[in-house]
């Protein structure tokens, strides 16, 4: 089983049972109504016009297709009703949502292959609303495959599955459709909902953060670009974006805030509960260049005398980011930091042993150690997370890797 682009498919050579080329791929087509996904036929113009292609003669498909069947039988193509034609139907077109608001534009879309005893299956997977489909497009023709496959490996993917893409019947506009409305989009990854939030006019951002959850709305609004993601503050209401300022890590929620007016950012706080209102206020105190206003003061730290069954305890509790479990802190008397667990370690570990037996050493920064020796930090000891320690030996909060990733990706 692979993925082979349409792109790549479009305009290849098609060779017959005896290997001489025929013809070259025009279209590609499916048949709703006897399957959702399948390809069902390759449409190849031939010296004697168009032919149908099933995928029962197929023997591979990609940058050259290779049959299992002499021309002469190839069927005559007659268009028909009721036919989705991927690159008439699909390429270039606009996707809108149910609503009617456009979202992107398809630039290529993916396919499964799979071999099935002598021939193939194709099915469609995604279509390709990023660079990689738009840049494969361009680049086909012009450049070695192999060194367009290597500057495609270093194109993040940006796809939208197909089964929330619309098989409309046949369009006067030639649009595609979303399956779902915004709420729906809660179900793609937060980076992909961010790439799809930047490609939308501001009152439609807007209306994405507020009809999605809360919690999948304030991961969405890390990834997106800073200057979108104040504009979209700014749009919402108080309220709203209190609720999902309240669901961010405390590190990134003081980003945000600090990047805000004043005033703005104040009536946001407001509204925010106690406990959250007095994290991100603590770290709107810090420089925002130095590990502390990098830091997250959500963490697990246990006694130097807990056992692991403690840690698993800690863990069910745990209302942080992910990436901030990925280490236990331990502490001693006045709440210094005395050692640190890799989570793997009590993983593997039987419950009742104890944590001090476990820990390893830890390396630790100063709240005001400037960010690009956090980053240097990271790189030396290749870590996941770094604790932040105040004069006394306090743990006072952590950094994680995510964070340095994100702060080397604005720096630059």
């Amino acid at each position: 089983m692979s993925l082979v682009a349409l792109s790549d498919i479009l305009g290849a050579p098609v060779r017959d049972a005896s290997g001489a080329v025929r013809g070259r791929v025009r279209e590609i087509s499916v048949a709703p109504q006897e399957h959702p996904t399948r390809i069902a036929h390759l449409i190849v113009r031939t010296a004697d016009g168009e032919r149908f292609l099933s995928l029962t003669d197929l023997k591979s498909a990609g940058a050259t297709v290779r049959t299992t069947t002499d021309a002469s039988r190839w069927e005559r193509y007659i268009p028909s009703d009721g036919v989705l034609l991927l690159k008439r139907d699909l390429l270039d077109q606009q996707i809108i949502d149910i609503h009617g608001r456009k979202v992107v534009r398809v630039n290529d879309v993916e396919l499964e292959s799979t071999p099935v005893n002598s021939h193939l299956l194709l099915n469609i997977v995604a279509v390709d609303v990023g660079a990689r489909g738009a840049i494969r497009r361009l680049s086909k023709g012009l450049m070695p495959s192999f060194t367009l496959r290597a500057l495609l490996d270093k194109i993040p993917p940006r796809v939208i599955p197909w089964e929330y893409v619309d098989l409309i019947e046949t369009d006067p506009a030639r649009r595609v459709k979303l399956k779902i409305a915004y709420e729906g989009l809660a179900k793609l990854h937060p980076a992909d909902i961010a790439d799809i939030v930047e490609d939308l006019p501001p009152a439609e951002r807007e209306a994405v953060f507020e009809t999605i959850d809360e919690e999948v709305a304030a991961e969405t609004l890390e990834e997106l670009d800073p200057d979108i993601k104040k504009s979209v503050v700014e749009s919402l209401d108080k309220d709203r974006i209190a609720d999902i300022v309240e669901e961010m890590d405390p590190d990134a929620a003081a980003d945000l805030l600090g990047d805000l007016p004043a005033e703005r950012s104040g009536e946001i706080l407001k509204e925010m509960q106690p406990e959250e209102r007095q994290e991100v206020t603590q770290l709107l105190e810090f420089a925002e260049h130095t590990a502390a206003g990098r830091m997250t003061t959500e963490f697990i730290a246990a006694p130097e005398t807990a056992v692991v069954d403690d840690a698993i305890e800690a863990l069910k509790r745990f209302e942080g980011s992910r990436e901030a479990l990925a280490t236990i802190y331990l502490t001693g008397p006045g709440h210094r930091l005395v050692g640190s667990v890799p989570l793997v370690r009590i993983a593997i570990s039987s419950p009742g042993a104890q944590l001090s037996d476990l820990s390893e050493p830890y390396v630790a920064c100063a709240p005001d150690t400037p960010e690009d020796e956090v980053a240097a930090l990271f790189d030396k000891y290749n870590l996941i997370t770094l604790a932040v320690v105040d004069e006394h030996g306090r743990l006072t909060g952590i950094i994680t890797a995510d964070d340095v990733i994100t702060m080397l990706r604005h720096r630059h």
